[in-house]
């Protein structure tokens, strides 16, 4: 039994410094030729994709070579223009735009609920209240607010309004907005409305700051330019005013449907410039999408309410407005690359490096699916045990013999 457990820690040990023995063998690639066709259609081919990813894809298309800068500083204005005569009135932006000149985001209205004349007093809750409706005063709690309501309960039951029916009375602004609402036609004329967007991006990387309207040396000709054009990607890619019309229209959206439910629009601004050429050839492009939810989902629309208030025979009053419309959202996004060594380098021994992955891709083809695999196996991995007494020329030189010594590695050749 003694001897047997000596005999295995010697095993161990020898093992163990087989190993470590082994670590510091030094492994060097070996080359052999194998004529296969199958073999070598595979490994020219994956060459080919290789190399064709790294020059169209990596060099043309994502331009490796450019140092990049993707977070701008960016400024954006925007402006509503316009003017609709609605009913016996006149609106100008004061009315319809909100706010009537901002930043990276406006509104306009499309179409209004008013409620007029209201005045802080008590009436009857809205019957579709929860638990609104009553038939004594017990049925209502004093001081009680209920939040998806208008206002606090006083403990009466009272009739509503000109109804048969009673619901409980509430402090509040009287008359109710459910009530006394009254809905407006929607503002057609919107559609034709513009919103002026001023846009300038910085690159501070490159210190190249470039804006969305063509510079021009006469201020004047400029301003009467700017005036009268309307956007068009192939006519005027400078001209800063869009219609609502042609908003609603790239964004695959319906104007009427808009007018009803109102929805919030995204205006994305995007900058994407070589700088290995002028940088005046740097411009914008835009796209616009809808922001908001699906219009067959709930709340999916856009709107806001306001009020007016004024004084009526010495008591406050308001006009309250629920205004349904358009919110555009403007969203820039920056891109701008230049030439430099650093990423060229990278990329170019990136690629070099990439290479090789085909004759690993061919190694295991050839030792696990070709025939005579453990033929080529045996040829590509050899051990030398001792170091040669003569000195091995380092030229690299291909030999090729035929005998017992060496082989051919082609198809249809006995080994």
């Amino acid at each position: 039994m003694c001897e047997l457990f000596h005999k295995f820690i010697m095993g161990l040990h020898g093992s163990i410094k087989d190993y470590f023995l082994g670590f510091l063998d030094y492994e060097t690639p070996k080359v052999m030729v194998v004529k296969n066709k199958t073999l070598g259609v595979i490994y020219r081919g994956v060459q080919c994709l290789v190399i064709t990813y790294f020059i169209w894809y990596v060099f043309i298309s994502q331009k490796a070579y450019q140092e990049s800068e993707t977070h701008p500083e960016s400024s954006v204005y925007t402006l509503m223009k316009g003017t609709a005569v609605h009913g016996d009135d006149v609106l100008d932006t004061v009315e319809y735009a909100r706010p009537s000149e901002g930043g990276d985001v406006i509104s306009t209205i499309l179409r209004r609920e008013v409620t007029y004349d209201q005045m802080q007093g008590t009436c009857a809750e809205h019957f579709n209240v929860a638990n609104a409706n009553c038939t004594t005063d017990s049925d209502c709690v004093q001081g009680e607010v209920n939040f998806d309501g208008h206002g606090r309960r006083t403990g009466k039951c009272v009739q509503y309004y000109n109804h048969t029916f009673k619901t409980c009375e509430i402090q509040t602004w009287c008359p109710i907005e459910e009530y006394a609402v009254v809905r407006e036609p929607a503002l057609v004329e919107a559609i034709n409305f513009t919103v002026f967007i001023r846009n300038s991006i910085h690159f501070p990387k490159f210190k190249v700051l470039r804006g969305n309207i063509k510079d021009a040396s006469n201020k004047r000709d400029m301003q009467k330019y700017l005036n009268k054009c309307h956007y068009d990607e192939d006519k005027e890619p400078y001209c800063p005013n869009f219609r609502l019309g042609y908003i609603a229209e790239q964004a695959r959206e319906n104007f009427s449907e808009l007018c009803r439910t109102g929805g919030v629009i995204g205006v994305f601004i995007n900058w994407k410039c070589n700088l290995d050429i002028d940088p005046s050839h740097c411009k914008p492009t835009y796209a616009f999408r809808r922001l908001a939810l699906r219009r067959d989902q709930v709340n999916s629309g856009y709107y806001y309410r306001f009020a007016k208030y004024y004084n009526k025979d010495g008591v406050e009053s308001r006009t309250l407005i629920k205004a349904y419309g358009i919110r555009l959202d403007v969203i820039v996004h920056g891109h701008a690359g230049k030439f430099s060594p650093i990423p060229t380098i990278i990329s170019t021994v990136t690629a070099m490096t990439s290479v090789g992955i085909c004759t690993l891709i061919c190694d295991w083809i050839m030792l696990t699916f070709i025939d005579k695999n453990e033929v080529y196996s045996e040829r590509k991995f050899d051990e030398v045990v001792k170091e040669p007494k003569e000195p091995i020329s380092t030229e690299l030189s291909y030999i090729t013999s035929y005998g017992s010594n060496h082989s051919d590695l082609s198809d249809g050749v006995p080994l």
